[in-house]
């Protein structure tokens, strides 16, 4: 294993480094100090992840925060307000009067410290940051620590962790964009499987309601691997929309995946394992522009807005505990 590094840009005058991790096959990562941002994963000279060459294109605001680190907390908060241990806070609104992706001074806006560590079987980068409440308006000073760990089996696996000096909420994730196709032209031949069987209601700003909508004969079903094209067929025959922006609820597991990416037109394979219990699938053209899709977001986290909605999940961090969350992706053939 070796990491290696080469300056990406300049953001704001500051010179922004990329980090390479490579394993004994010659398979690669690479991460960006800009929002702890993944901007490769590359496995026998074909890349998995849709990406940007130049930092400048990172910065636009077409981005849709490709492989970007969300947080402190992933997903819509309803009306830019919850509840933390019974007292009600508000924060940054950013899309429609609710809190989108941590704010308009997110993770994916800061530039993180790296630190790299390299052992015989796998390597990481870990990006840190101190942030202050004042600097995106959630309570309590933060620490936190993203760490980006690539093994010799070819698989990936992010850490999240942080610590606060005052009640808070956290539930960060990574805004991935898959395509496994030859090319990364449309979806045409990905395959999804995800392992739910019900998703999140969401009202007209996509916000949640708080229900759930089973899946068993809708468009949005991936119980079994099936390509998106005929899903967003269905979708839009069934509900009119023209797109998937949707939330899966999940069983937390790392011996069995929440779900797999496959190519149907050669023998690719992305599973995804996580702690928590949701996976957000985004259906996203990049950059922006028309059809066809070209990408396919993944968003592993806990449920979103769950301060607001009973059942959903524990997003509190207490000052004196540590909050650690994983995401594991692990590429294999067959």
């Amino acid at each position: 294993m070796q990491i290696t590094s080469d300056i990406f840009g300049q953001h704001d005058g500051q010179n922004i480094n990329r980090y390479t991790i490579t394993n004994a096959a010659g398979n690669f990562i690479q991460v960006s100090e800009l929002g702890a941002t993944w901007t490769n994963y590359n496995v026998n000279n074909h890349p998995l992840i849709a990406h940007f060459d130049k930092l400048s294109d990172y910065e636009a605001p077409a981005a849709s925060c490709l492989g970007m680190s969300i947080g402190r907390v992933a997903g819509r908060i309803t009306k830019a307000q919850a509840p933390i241990d019974g007292k009600e806070y508000h924060f940054d609104a950013n899309e429609n009067g609710n809190t989108l992706h941590g704010g308009p001074h997110g993770f994916a806006s800061l530039v993180w410290k790296a630190e790299q560590s390299v052992r015989d079987h796998d390597a990481s980068v870990t990006f840190s940051r101190n942030i202050a409440s004042s600097e995106d308006n959630f309570p309590g000073d933060l620490d936190a620590r993203i760490t980006y760990t690539f093994n010799d089996d070819n698989e990936v696996s992010i850490n999240f962790s942080a610590a606060s000096t005052a009640a808070t909420l956290f539930n960060p994730t990574c805004h991935i964009y898959w395509n496994l196709t030859d090319g990364q032209k449309t979806l045409d031949d990905q395959l999804l499987k995800v392992n739910s069987t019900r998703r999140l209601d969401l009202a007209s700003d996509k916000v949640p309601t708080g229900k759930f909508n089973k899946l068993a004969g809708t468009g949005y079903d991936f119980s079994t691997p099936r390509d998106i094209p005929s899903a967003l067929a269905d979708i839009k025959s069934q509900y009119d929309k023209d797109e998937i922006d949707d939330i899966y609820e999940v069983t937390p597991s790392d011996t069995d995946p929440i779900a797999v990416l496959s190519d149907k037109s050669s023998n690719r394979h992305v599973a995804i394992y996580s702690d928590r219990n949701a996976l957000v699938v985004y259906t996203a053209n990049l950059p922006e522009g028309g059809q066809p899709y070209n990408a396919l977001a993944t968003e592993a986290q806990t449920l979103p807005d769950a301060p607001n909605h009973a059942g959903f999940g524990d997003i509190t961090l207490h000052p004196g505990d540590l909050k650690s969350y994983t995401i594991k992706y692990h590429y294999y053939e067959e």
